[in-house]
């Protein structure tokens, strides 16, 4: 069969099953493997700094939090070229194009982790290029919306993003398990502080391979290139990738689209980072902004003939309020989940990895290794795991009873849970045994992750429902770049909250977060005049 289709109409039943279905589940089962990859090479630096710190790293935590936030500013930068790209470049060359280039930063991070010596800059610019594997999010999820009737856009686009998800899940188990071998060659380092793998510790003095956290992804990146190029189709039907032409310069197009999303992150990270690094000139909270705008603007303002055509008739979705109402309420979810899986290894390991002791004038301090700490690397990949596990059951339940009522219970969830988190976090950081409040701790954060996870499946559906099938695509993707921002964000305020001894504080900023994304929730789609009924 040809790799471009010209005729494509799922919503009829005839066509769906006769033709539609089998050509769409191909194209969603090359696309989930390929989106795991992406979400896996964008967060691993969430396992690489805990081992870091753990291999005597001359970089402090605060640093090594800023790598996260930087992969993390990166990947969801590069979501909003990445939101259009399906409609000027094809399903089938994006996705191939955008596999391909993990191989860049896996490469490059596999090398510099050979030496403890590189430079904290090398890892901030590959921290960088890793935002590649995020911003595939948008394109990915645009693209299998377009293959899939709406009556299961929630179970389809719920695998696609769940299954994909376990990136970060199998990035969390796989990396520490790689360490510990010298398959890929390279002279071993030795830890200075235990770590572990998910079937338990590992002691101080053991030959860890951290190069390894790279290189392993080229085992998966290399057949999915050709997977993607033989086995996928671009469809080139009115509503999605109109007037398609040759491969080549579909790949131009999506590289300067890419420059300019990797330029306003640049841009950004340095009005942002500390003095070497940056100048730190700005808040956060404006930065952001900042580089939204500025990458929107540039990418419409520097584009032309028909690129320009196509993304004016996209850009059409910013005139339509739902769209912002979406993408706070998908902020809410997909954003702390993405957030919670780059923090949380690193949140486990500084919260209870050391003791936190009273100094001589009382001032509490946090240096002293706690021997019977948790190991981050054994138990924090249970968090994304139920999150991306969970995600396309909310879509299913979504689609039997609406998604705006299930995102309404999983807002009133996350709002208790994230409450019990700081109790027990503020416990914990105030404790010579922190371990006593790991349990609790734990718990409930798994039931923040399994919020998260019901909530993305859920607002799926509701985008599905509101948006026609031209814009829905285009939706899915802003609003996904949006809330990647949850992946900047959230480490840089754990961050900045625990150098304060008051990490508490960040979790009830998220809860006020979450309580005012129900109320959102519930004016657009639940309220008895809402604009649409419980989509």
């Amino acid at each position: 069969m040809s790799t471009n289709i010209d005729k494509w109409d799922v919503e009829d039943p005839e066509f769906w099953n006769k033709t539609g279905k089998k050509i769409a589940q191909r194209n969603l089962w090359i696309s989930i493997p390929s989106l795991l990859c992406g979400f896996a090479v964008w967060l691993y630096w969430g396992i690489i700094t805990v081992q870091m710190l753990n291999l005597g790293f001359a970089f402090e935590k605060a640093e090594l939090f800023t790598l996260m936030s930087i992969a993390g500013l990166s990947g969801a930068t590069l979501r909003i070229p990445s939101t259009f790209f399906i409609r000027i470049a094809g399903g089938r060359n994006t996705i191939f194009f955008t596999t391909a280039l993990l191989i860049l930063p896996a490469v490059g991070t596999g090398f510099a982790l050979k030496d403890p010596t590189t430079p904290l800059w090398v890892f901030q610019a590959l921290a960088l290029l890793s935002g590649f594997g995020g911003g595939n999010f948008a394109s990915s999820m645009s693209n299998i919306s377009f293959f899939f009737p709406k009556k299961v856009q929630g179970t389809s686009l719920g695998l696609n993003a769940g299954l994909g998800n376990f990136g970060v899940t199998t990035m969390q188990i796989l990396v520490p398990l790689v360490m510990t071998s010298g398959i890929f060659g390279g002279d071993p380092m030795t830890l200075l502080n235990a770590s572990g793998t998910l079937i338990g510790k590992i002691p101080s003095g053991t030959d860890t391979y951290i190069h390894n956290a790279g290189f392993v992804w080229l085992l998966f990146l290399i057949p999915l290139g050709f997977a993607g190029w033989f086995g996928m189709n671009n469809i080139r039907t009115e509503a999605v990738s109109p007037g398609l032409g040759a491969p080549l310069p579909a790949f131009a197009k999506m590289t300067f689209l890419l420059a300019i999303g990797f330029v306003t992150a640049a841009v950004g990270l340095y009005l942002l980072l500390p003095k070497p690094t940056g100048l730190a000139l700005l808040s956060k909270w404006i930065v952001l902004p900042i580089v939204i705008a500025g990458t929107v603007l540039l990418m419409r303002l520097l584009s032309w003939g028909d690129l320009k055509a196509n993304l004016a008739r996209q850009y059409k979705i910013f005139n339509n309020k739902h769209t912002w109402a979406m993408t706070v309420i998908y902020t809410m979810t997909f954003g702390s989940f993405i957030g919670y899986s780059a923090a949380f290894p690193l949140a486990i390991k500084v919260i209870f990895g050391f003791q936190h002791i009273p100094g001589a004038d009382g001032t509490l301090t946090h240096d002293t290794i706690n021997a019977n700490g948790p190991s981050a690397l054994t138990y924090a990949w249970m968090g994304p795991f139920i999150g991306a596990l969970i995600r396309p059951v909310g879509g299913w339940i979504a689609d039997k009873v609406g998604g705006a009522r299930v995102t309404q219970v999983v807002s009133v969830m996350m709002i208790a849970t994230a409450l019990g988190v700081a109790y027990f976090m503020s416990k914990a950081y105030t404790s010579a045994t922190p371990e006593d409040y790991f349990w609790p701790f734990f718990g409930l954060f798994i039931l923040l992750f399994t919020a998260t996870g019901v909530g993305n499946g859920s607002t799926f559906r509701t985008i599905a429902i509101v948006f026609n099938k031209e814009q829905a695509g285009p939706v899915l993707g802003w609003t996904s770049a949006v809330a990647a921002y949850g992946a900047f964000i959230i480490p840089i305020v754990f961050g900045e909250q625990i150098k304060a001894v008051t990490p508490e504080y960040a979790l009830y900023g998220f809860a006020t977060f979450y309580f005012l994304c129900s109320l959102l929730n519930y004016w657009f789609y639940l309220r008895p005049n809402a604009y649409v009924k419980n989509p």
